[in-house]
């Protein structure tokens, strides 16, 4: 989820769906009735000149339904199902939705423990499509999400899939970026002081109305930057249950989404965002029918936030230490996420539905972050 945004494969009806999710309801269309975003006749064209292995055959698109930031379809190549991905329409900022950096770091990790789509193809020039896209191969599985979608699990099956989500973290922070050709994906030095940085930077591009305690949370975090024990490894900058493609027949994540963040940097970065999810929006109140967290944490029947790092310290070699600074990160981003999606909302510049309540968050958020920020 960013401006860089919450993006993901959504809920679906069956793992089945494309990607394990269901259509969008129908977006706007260009003039090949292709859904926004995608231009299908200069797609084809460019297949044709690029990858002539997947060209041929009638070219059909679909918005996957629940993509928060980067748009997702289901591409239909004749026979052939692949998946395209491309930056939102409109208010795009500055460093986000990096298609060539999803593109790399899946590619690089494709050889390792941790599940990821196959990549096929990076298309950097904008004139194709409107925007950079990349494609990569469906994964069949399921994202969970929703109470509907968890409750039926039972408690045993939640738990193995809260736990095979943690166990999936861990084996991305055991990767040596140096022996997957990832030396060079980012500057660990100073990671946490830039995230904050990064983020009151893209909050001061984002505002369009008054954001109470946005600014002091700002200032706290940029005070109170604790030591990294654990820079260097690759970061996913976005992980949580429903940027996974999962099945529970046998539990097993099939797939890790959503690397438009990915760098390398402190791993717990990764764990206060996550439980950011799980404890503070999952856990609360809010949760029930949120367009974000109304299937994760506590209050869907999953371990709390503390057994779950149990399990990650566990397997994955990290110092886990105080997460209170981390988690008061993972509020701010949340914050500026939600508002950079409100913003974009307010202006038209969204597709599917889910959106209008996006801004109601940022508040709490705020407010959480403040509190966790002032623990010692």
């Amino acid at each position: 989820m960013t401006d860089p945004a919450v993006d993901a494969l959504r809920p679906g009806a069956t793992p089945d769906s494309p990607a394990g999710v269901e259509p969008a309801a129908p977006p706007p269309t260009g003039g090949d009735g292709a859904p926004a975003g995608v231009d299908l006749d200069r797609l084809g064209a460019y297949l044709a000149r690029h990858r002539p292995d997947l060209a041929g055959g009638p070219l059909r698109a679909q918005l996957i339904a629940g993509g928060k930031s980067n748009l997702t379809y289901l591409l239909f190549l004749g026979e052939r199902e692949v998946v395209l991905r491309r930056p939102p329409l409109g208010h795009v900022l500055a460093t986000a939705h990096d298609m060539a950096r999803e593109f790399r770091v899946i590619s690089a990790l494709a050889p390792t423990e941790v599940p990821v789509p196959g990549a096929l193809l990076h298309c950097p020039d904008p004139d194709v499509i409107g925007a950079p896209f990349y494609l990569m191969e469906r994964v069949a599985g399921e994202v969970f999400r929703t109470r509907a979608q968890t409750d039926p699990l039972g408690a045993p099956r939640r738990r193995e899939l809260a736990m095979a989500m943690m166990d999936t973290l861990a084996a991305l922070h055991r990767v040596d970026p140096a022996a997957v050709g990832l030396a060079d994906f980012g500057r660990p030095e100073g990671y946490l002081e830039r995230q904050v940085r990064r983020w009151a930077a893209q909050l001061d591009r984002s505002r369009s109305r008054p954001l109470p305690g946005a600014d002091e949370l700002r200032d706290r975090l940029a005070a109170t930057v604790p030591a990294s024990a654990n820079a260097g490894r690759i970061v996913h900058g976005d992980y949580r249950l429903d940027n996974l493609l999962a099945t529970v027949d046998p539990v097993a994540v099939r797939a890790v989404l959503d690397w438009e963040m990915a760098t390398l940097g402190d791993p717990l970065a990764d764990l206060g965002l996550l439980l950011t999810y799980w404890d503070v929006l999952g856990g609360s109140e809010t949760a029930e029918g949120n367009p974000v967290a109304d299937g994760l944490g506590p209050r869907a029947g999953f371990p709390t936030g503390a057994e779950l790092i149990e399990r990650y310290a566990d397997r994955s070699g990290v110092d886990v230490g105080p997460l209170h600074w981390h988690v008061a990160l993972g509020c701010f981003k949340l914050a500026v996420i939600c508002e950079g999606i409100h913003y974009r909302h307010t202006l038209g510049q969204t597709l599917g539905a889910g959106f209008d309540r996006i801004g109601d968050m940022v508040a709490p958020l705020i407010a959480y972050g403040l509190t966790a920020a002032g623990e010692r």
